[in-house]
Formats: structure tokens, C-alpha cells, sequence
């Protein structure tokens, strides 16, 4: 499996329709980013405010957030013209919208990574579209997922991990001790290593890795990465650590370099 983060947010401007579409052309799993409107309208969307996705927003703006607009209000706001003057006019997008979009095409699955949503309301909106088992739940707080399985039980769902290696062995074993309880993926934020004095070429260390995925491995959970690099011969490197599963912003690159890796070993 490989997300697509944010849709395919390098090659189309995030959580839009096109790059969701995107997404799902490559054959990936696309991620939305979930918030919801001022008057209670789940949308995708990954920042906090406007500031960035907003071109020419006014400094009044750029302030604000989902949460302070109305759905009517949102849809006037360009979210395409800062990837590139052709994508002049792009809106932020119901989650509904996207869902009709998986109706009926059961090889189109979505991340959902929870930012500020009523989990109730977007479970009716999942269950009313028909795409419970197209749809993946990821948030780092596990208290978020088992309420998730307790709406959807057959949806999967994603547990992401970031910080330093200590307080990441610190949750692993909390999580051991709740028996995983309704994760079925756990993904963890990888960087490049700085320190020069260690010879791993990541953080956290290979050690950590490498037992991450054997713990995982035993218990049948999708181990996945987030690589914050745009070096793509990591992936070749993770591969041989455990891993078997990337989220990637830049999807067509990283499948071209998979591709290699498997081609490579003959397989």
C-alpha cells in the first residue's frame, strides 16, 4: 500500500478532487486531511489556517481557520493557485463529494487523518456513501481509533507515530499492553540522522526499527513509513529494514523506485 499524503499534494494542489483523483490513477491511497465548517460541514483540509493554501489572502484571513467560515464562505476561497497559476480556481471539497466518488468502485480506498471532526457524524457519512471498507481512519491517538471501530468496526485504521525514539518505545509498549486494540496500521515519521556519530542513516535507529517490525509482523499489522525526505533511495533502504508500506508525497517517483527495488531482486 502507498498513500498518497495530502492526495498527491506535490503533483496536484492537497485534498482537492483532482488530486485525489490522482491519487487513485497512480493506485495509490490517497489521504484527506478532515475538518469541519463553522456550520458543521466536513470538508478536507490540512491547515490550521489559511495562510499558506490561500493566495492574496487578506492578513484578517490568513488568521482564520476552517472552523471560522461557513461551507458557503469556504467555497469562495482559491486553494489552487498557490500550487501553480493552472490550478486557478480549485475549492475545498465536501468529504461527501469524495465518498461518491469511491461508490461503487471498491479498488479506491482514502486515508482519513482526523483533525477536527465530530467522529460520529463523518462514520454516518462513510456508512450513507457505501465505503466503509474503502476507508482507512488515521489519527496518533489511539483513543480516537478504538471509537472509530466501535461506529465501523470492519474499517481499518491507522495509528501514526512521531518524536524521539525514547517516547516512541515508551507508546509501543503502552500499545502491547492494550493488545493493539483496533489498530490494523501503524505508521512512523522517519527523518534523515544528523548526529554523525551514529552510523544509521535514520531517526530513529535501525534497531528501532527493524523490532518495530517484528512486533508488528507477529500481530499481522501493516507497518508503514513517512519518509520526510525527498530522497528517494530511501525507499530501497527501508525495504531491506521491514518496512512494507510508505506514505509519500511524491507517489509517482516512489513507485518507480519500488518497482526497481523488486525488479532488481527478481521479483
Amino acid at each position: 500500500i502507498l498513500q498518497s499524503h495530502r492526495g498527491a499534494g506535490v503533483l496536484a494542489p492537497e485534498n482537492t478532487l483532482e488530486a485525489f483523483e490522482l491519487g487513485w490513477k497512480l493506485g495509490t491511497y490517497p489521504e484527506a486531511d478532515v475538518r469541519t465548517t463553522k456550520d458543521g460541514v466536513i470538508v478536507a483540509f490540512h491547515d490550521a489556517n489559511f495562510s499558506r493554501v490561500v493566495k492574496g489572502a487578506s492578513e484578517e484571513l490568513k488568521k482564520k481557520g476552517v472552523q471560522d467560515l461557513t461551507f458557503e464562505e469556504l467555497s469562495k476561497l482559491d486553494v489552487g493557485s498557490w500550487h501553480g497559476d493552472e490550478f486557478e480556481g480549485r475549492r475545498v471539497s465536501r468529504m461527501t463529494e469524495v465518498f461518491e466518488l469511491m461508490r461503487g468502485k471498491p479498488e479506491r480506498h482514502l486515508y482519513l487523518d482526523i483533525k477536527n471532526v465530530d467522529l460520529r457524524k463523518l462514520a454516518d457519512e462513510v456508512k450513507a456513501a457505501g465505503v466503509t471498507r474503502q476507508v482507512i481512519l488515521a489519527s496518533p491517538k489511539p483513543e480516537i481509533i478504538r471509537e472509530w471501530k466501535s461506529y465501523i468496526p470492519e474499517s481499518e485504521t491507522l495509528l501514526w507515530m512521531s518524536g524521539d525514539e525514547n517516547s516512541r518505545r515508551k507508546r509501543l509498549e503502552q500499545l502491547k499492553k492494550e493488545n493493539f486494540e483496533g489498530i490494523t496500521q501503524l505508521q512512523i515519521h522517519i527523518h534523515p540522522n544528523k548526529n554523525r556519530e551514529t552510523p544509521d542513516p535514520f531517526m530513529p535507529s535501525n534497531e528501532f526499527i527493524i523490532e518495530t517490525g517484528e512486533e508488528l509482523r507477529r500481530r499481522n499489522i501493516l507497518y508503514q513509513a513517512l519518509p520526510y525526505t525527498d530522497d528517494i533511495t530511501v525507499y530501497a533502504t527501508l525495504l531491506d529494514l521491514g518496512l512494507g508500506s510508505f506514505s509519500t508525497d511524491y507517489p509517482d517517483k516512489t513507485l518507480n523506485e519500488i518497482k526497481a527495488y523488486y525488479k532488481k531482486r527478481g521479483k
